[in-house]
């Protein structure tokens, strides 16, 4: 597992706390291993409350019929990249 940095983290912890992940540490999540299926184990319901959770933090949205978005929830370290890019806050 590679480190996660400080952006990572706080993502990390937006995304245990916003999905209410029992049992899963934010510093736990791999950076880089998938959010869905095989890896973190997410759906795509938890894709829509993420993205809620992401545009009341950090002031832009995430559309749900953007071709992007397999990329964009590939893992931490992709989304945390795209959040990064587009915060207004």
């Amino acid at each position: 597992m590679s480190p996660q940095n400080d952006a990572e983290r706080e993502l990390a912890e937006l995304l245990v706390e916003s999905l209410n992940l029992d049992g899963v540490a934010a510093d736990g999540i791999d950076p880089e291993a998938p959010l869905f299926n095989a890896g973190l184990g997410l759906d795509s319901i938890d894709a829509l409350e993420l993205a809620l959770a992401i545009s009341k933090r950090y002031g832009f949205q995430l559309r749900s019929d953007s071709d992007e978005n397999r990329r964009i929830f590939a893992s931490l370290r992709a989304l945390s990249e795209h959040v990064q890019q587009h915060r207004t806050t």
